[in-house]
């Protein structure tokens, strides 16, 4: 089955760490536990596609941004933004390790009618109190700095141009995993099959390859596929798999000036790209879960739905032509569109990082902080991720993040 399949074979029957899926979650999680000079113990990585040709991690439009409506969602993003500026640093001062930064084309939110107006302000109110730079503009002080929007139907936009834009993810999530490996973390292309549960503790990890793993702590890093991992230790999860789409298009007429990553009260929401390509993009409508195989794409979605919002938003893009376009999956947490992180109440040496519902690659570096200090340390050292525990779903506590693209 190995050899056929292409599967690797574990080197050691047991590992400190054993994490379930290789993507950005997972390599972030690595990282940061082989970082942490506090933890001598061994990481295995378990990836069952180290392509990643159809994890979310490639699919992803790598944005940041401050504009949410729970403030520990605006501080985590804060966190990675800060991140990003001293990557290098990070990575050991490796002179390879290129300087990043945030491109801050800034993110702008459309409210069309009163009710949508009073939820920018209150968000506005919260991401203001973390100190973010987040104004409320009124239609005619967009179109002074925008003047290329249709704006009748507007009452109100929320506009933020510090730390909010494009990062190169993809960069991170590479040096993570390279560097994670120099310190002797195991990427395994390998599948895994099943958890092994005793009362409170899960004791080992079964592979496609028929091995078995003993373990200490087991991190669920699998990103749409979580809920079946945790399935496997006898636990539930809301998070399924969603299908967001993405479209790259040239414009007849480019705009004089970046285009803030724009989203339209439709929900549909378009950006700058490059110097002469932009990118939009669109939920279905409905919006079901969806297997984690399925890629099918609506191709009738583009011109019927998407296209015309966006020709009459901004009406110089009314002659665009369509680049490329995909489909990839938010691992959606059905309840409150918050992510899931730290151990189960009941399973002490189960830890969740799932669930982030779209904004997950911005929020990785804390993500994999967080979870190596729990470990490491036994609780969150910095940054209190306590909120985003399992223990709300557990008791109904819900901590909805209403700020969802």
């Amino acid at each position: 089955m190995g050899e056929a399949s292409g599967w690797e074979r574990p080197e050691r029957d047991s590992y400190d760490v054993v994490i379930v899926g290789g993507a950005m979650m997972g390599a972030a999680c690595a990282w940061f536990l082989a970082r942490d000079p506090g933890f001598g113990g061994r990481v295995l990585v378990v990836e069952r596609d180290p392509t990643y040709e159809h994890c979310s991690t490639a699919h992803t439009n790598s944005c940041i941004r401050q504009q949410f409506s729970d403030p520990l969602n605006v501080r985590i993003s804060q966190f990675t933004a800060a991140y990003i500026k001293r990557f290098r640093d990070e990575m050991d001062g490796d002179p390879l390790v290129p300087n990043l930064a945030v491109q801050n084309f800034g993110y702008l939110y459309l409210a069309d009618d009163a009710a949508r107006a009073e939820g920018l302000r209150a968000a506005q109110a919260v991401q203001a109190a973390e100190g973010a730079g987040t104004e409320l503009l009124r239609p005619d002080e967009i179109a002074a700095r925008y003047p290329f929007y249709w704006l009748d139907d507007i009452v109100l936009g929320s506009l933020n141009t510090v730390d909010e834009g494009y990062w190169d993810g993809g960069t991170v999530f590479e040096w993570w995993r390279r560097k994670a490996r120099a310190r002797g973390v195991t990427f395994l292309r390998n599948e895994v099959t099943g958890l092994e549960r005793q009362g409170d503790r899960i004791t080992g990890v079964r592979l496609a390859t028929g091995d078995r793993v003993a373990c200490g702590y087991v991190v669920n890093a699998a990103g749409p596929r979580a809920a079946r991992v945790a399935g496997m230790a006898g636990l539930d999860l809301p998070v399924e798999p969603r299908k967001r789409y993405t479209w790259v298009f040239r414009a007849e007429r480019p705009l004089d000036r970046p285009l803030p990553l724009t989203i339209d009260p439709s929900g549909i929401h378009v950006r700058t790209d490059g110097p002469e390509t932009y990118m939009a993009g669109a939920t279905p409508d409905p919006d079901p879960g969806v297997d984690p195989e399925d890629f099918g794409f609506d191709h009738a979605l583009w011109e019927d739905r998407v296209w015309p919002v966006i020709a009459t938003r901004i009406p110089q893009f009314e002659a665009i032509r369509v680049q490329r376009a995909w489909v990839g999956h938010y691992a959606y947490n059905v309840l409150d569109q918050n992510a899931v992180v730290g151990p189960h109440p009941e399973v002490a040496n189960f830890l969740f990082v799932n669930g982030f519902s779209g904004h997950g690659l911005q929020q990785a570096p804390a993500m994999g902080r967080g979870v190596a200090e729990w470990i490491v340390h036994g609780g969150y050292r910095t940054l209190d991720l306590c909120p985003l525990g399992y223990a709300r779903l557990h008791e109904g506590r819900l901590l909805t993040e209403r700020a969802i693209i």
